[in-house]
């Protein structure tokens, strides 16, 4: 059993899973050699973050961003699209807000992939990889690939003391199950490579993790002394464990001592600007995002949260039940108001240029309400999994605004130009971050070579 953490800072270190208390000497040495890219001039280059949203549940592509109009009623739905402004591009009635930045993002209406379970469909698109067993179970086993989020912990460059990859608000999990989702962490990479998790109720007015800051009664140079002393009385070699545990303190101090605990503290933001995002857990999440890739972190997984994740049947984005009122009341309102104020502040920060956000769940929706895929709690006014065709939203990261990528049948059920798989969208993010996807691992758990991505970036976004 895990001891329980007994002060402010090793709280933090446990609940944010300095997923590097844990780390072997090797792969502490791999985050600690990296560095930040220069010119030949040795200029520090503008550094390429990654902002990925994940949409867990799996949202009504066919009634938000790739509507039909024209399709009988059991396909088109109860929603009218509206112009946005893009010309000839029109999305959901009940995005106005999205409606009037459709100008900076694309909309890929082309993903596409075969898995109809909530779990190993994660794990298909978090990771860019196909489960790799039966779609059986939703939960984690150590046989997982490892997800995106855990390839950039290991091969992206730390920045100022702060880790090249973080999730939060949460790892995904489903009420009720023992163990989170598939496809989340190092997997059969390695555990210790799992992402720096926040975790936590981000949208209290008072949110900030303490155990970054230094005591107020120890001043920096006091600490910086103290650390000093602490290597002077550590004691000579002492195996493995020994190393990783001084190593694992090092980190530690670092990140106290880095810019971590401001760029993780909202309290620094203005109060008109977290209200721009609104008071909730994902436009709290992604005003925190912001503040991390502005800090040097290289990707920011931010994991959907709403009020429904307490909720077995129709989690999150998941709308086997009253599609159009969960739509219209709750998840259309979240994210029109937290997604379009998130790419508008990166754009007037000057962060959206090298900056790609991209927007997406596990899935789509079925074409016709009331169709049997999966789940047996759909209803006729609820639309089952559709992993055939769905819809990603990208931005920034010099992807052109303003332009529909890809497209489906004429019912929104199948593709029809330019699909683009998990693993294409893998490739494509770790090709933003300059890692790339060809480049290998050792898999701990079959003791094969494997490539970080085996899908190809998707080129022609500019």
């Amino acid at each position: 059993m895990t001891p329980q953490p007994l002060t402010t800072r090793r709280r933090f270190l446990v609940t944010t899973g300095l997923g590097w208390l844990g780390l072997t000497p090797t792969a502490l040495r791999e985050l600690r050699a990296a560095s930040p890219a220069t010119s030949p001039r040795g200029e520090r280059l503008r550094r390429n973050g990654c902002v990925f949203l994940f949409l867990f549940g799996g949202p009504s592509h066919i009634d938000l961003w790739d509507m039909k109009p024209d399709a009988p009623d059991a396909v088109r739905g109860e929603f009218k699209p509206i112009a946005t402004t893009v010309p000839g591009v029109r999305v959901c009635e009940h995005l106005p807000r999205f409606a009037r930045i459709t100008d900076r993002v694309c909309l890929l209406r082309s993903m596409t992939h075969r898995m109809n379970v909530h779990g190993p469909a994660c794990s298909e698109v978090l990771s860019g990889r196909p489960y790799f067993g039966p779609p059986t179970t939703d939960q984690a086993t150590r046989e997982d690939w490892p997800s995106l989020a855990a390839l950039v912990a290991r091969y992206g460059s730390p920045h100022g003391g702060l880790p090249p990859s973080a999730v939060l608000p949460w790892y995904l999990q489903f009420p009720g199950q023992s163990r989170r989702i598939a496809g989340q962490s190092g997997g059969r990479m390695g555990e210790r490579y799992n992402p720096f998790l926040v975790n936590g109720d981000v949208a209290r007015d008072d949110f900030a993790l303490e155990g970054l800051f230094a005591p107020d009664d120890v001043p920096r140079d006091r600490f910086a002394e103290r650390l000093a002393l602490l290597d002077r009385l550590q004691p000579g070699p002492g195996g493995a464990a020994t190393e990783a545990h001084e190593l694992n303190r090092r980190v530690a101090a670092e990140l106290i001592g880095s810019r971590a605990g401001e760029a993780l503290d909202l309290r620094r933001e203005p109060a008109a600007v977290r209200e721009r995002y609104g008071r909730t857990a994902v436009g709290q999440s992604l005003l925190l995002a912001r503040r991390l890739v502005e800090a040097g972190v290289s990707l920011v997984t931010v994991n959907w949260h709403d009020e429904t994740t307490t909720d077995g049947v129709n989690t999150c984005w998941d709308t086997h039940q009253d599609n159009f009122a969960k739509l219209r009341t709750l998840l259309c309102p979240l994210f029109d108001r937290a997604f379009p104020a998130f790419v508008e502040d990166l754009h007037q920060r000057g962060l959206l240029e090298t900056t790609l956000v991209v927007a997406v769940g596990e899935f789509g929706r079925t074409p016709r309400l009331g169709q049997f895929t999966q789940s047996s709690n759909t209803r006729k006014t609820g639309r089952d999994h559709w992993p055939h065709a769905f819809t990603a939203i990208l931005a920034g990261g010099g992807v052109r605004g303003g332009q529909v990528y890809g497209a489906t049948a004429r019912d929104g059920g199948y593709v029809a130009d330019r699909p683009v798989t998990p693993a294409d969208l893998t490739a494509t993010v770790l090709h933003h971050l300059g890692i790339d996807p060809a480049a290998e691992y050792l898999d701990e758990f079959q003791h094969l070579r494997n490539r970080l991505s085996d899908g190809r970036p998707v080129r022609d976004l500019g």
